[in-house]
């Protein structure tokens, strides 16, 4: 995404407000930057990492189940938010041709996916994650305690 942003320059005449609202993303596209460089990984990647991440710390943190739709929708928030903040530099032509709004597109998949999945399995099929062993019949077991092997 970094790669079709051209940032807007600081004009002559914009509001203050708006003027303290890009230093602020311009400090969040930092940050990106340095996660992407010292982890090594790409967006996408680090895309799907800050979507579990978040569902994760927020389910951790407001002592809730993955089941819970709360954590979700703070991941989805998270990712709406984390897009807004990329289209507030995003240049007229790029956003004209339609590269932003296929990458926007991408970011929120990337991040909403694994924590979909999550939400999903831990309301249909909790015991996917969580199932106790089953024990074994006498008769499944071998004389002597030890592998058949």
């Amino acid at each position: 995404m970094a790669k079709i942003l051209i940032i807007k320059s600081f004009e002559k005449g914009v509001d203050p407000c708006r003027r303290l609202a890009q230093s602020h993303v311009m400090m969040w596209f930092e940050i990106k930057d340095w996660l992407e460089l010292s982890t090594g990984l790409d967006r996408d990647s680090l895309h799907i990492y800050a979507g579990v991440g978040v569902q994760l710390a927020v389910a951790l943190c407001i002592r809730r189940s993955l089941a819970s739709s709360i954590p979700w929708l703070f991941v989805a928030l998270a990712a709406c938010g984390n897009e807004y903040y990329d289209y507030m530099f995003v240049s007229d032509a790029a956003y004209a041709s339609g590269i932003y709004v296929d990458e926007a597109f991408r970011d929120i998949w990337n991040t909403m996916l694994l924590p979909t999945l999550f939400l999903l399995i831990a309301r249909r099929w909790p015991n996917w994650l969580t199932r106790k062993p089953v024990a074994l019949d006498k008769a499944e077991t071998f004389e002597g305690g030890g592998s058949p092997l």
